[in-house]
């Protein structure tokens, strides 16, 4: 019986340190970097959609405007959250746009007049990556320790499968 318990546990740590290992290689323990950068956010151009998550007007504005960053390289894809639902048929807001100056017919255009922001860069696997709610925290933690007040949107910008970078505008100083 003891037997059986010792080698039980023995795979129990082994497992857990193979995770772990896991989890590291796939970037899991990354930092979120944070930096204060002195320009304007992007302009960003793009559609606003509001609705249910399930909608499938929700996946062809993502659509349409992966097929204008195809259009315009080295645009990013980005996001905005307005309000993220709690169930499937909750309401969701969010802008989807890309990073570009010039208008494009039936996309509307967000510019940012905030002359700072915060960039976040995370850096992994998509299966590791901390949460947004985890990111904004970090954000504010950050923007609070050096007497910053954020405006309270998060933008999320998408470099590649294993970068996200969140802006988030500071308030220009009155």
């Amino acid at each position: 019986m003891k037997k059986r318990f010792a080698i039980g546990a023995l795979l129990l740590v082994i497992m857990m340190g193979v995770g772990y290992w896991g989890f590291d290689k796939m970037g899991g323990n990354n930092p979120i970097e944070i930096k204060v950068i002195d320009k304007n956010p992007p302009t960003l151009v793009g559609l606003f959609y509001r609705g249910t998550p399930q909608d499938p007007a929700l996946e062809k504005a993502f659509k349409s405007v992966e097929s204008q960053k195809g259009l315009h390289p080295g645009s990013f894809l980005h996001t905005i959250y307005y309000s993220e639902p709690a169930g499937k048929l909750d309401t969701l807001e969010v802008f989807i746009g890309i990073d570009q100056n010039l208008p494009i017919a039936e996309f509307e255009l967000k510019d940012f007049e905030e002359s700072q922001y915060l960039l976040a860069t995370i850096r992994g696997s998509k299966w590791v990556m901390p949460n947004p709610t985890t990111v904004q925290e970090k954000l504010k933690e950050f923007a609070s320790s050096n007497q910053l007040k954020l405006t309270g949107i998060f933008i999320d910008k998408i470099v590649s499968e294993s970068e996200v970078q969140v802006l988030a505008p500071i308030q220009n100083k009155n």
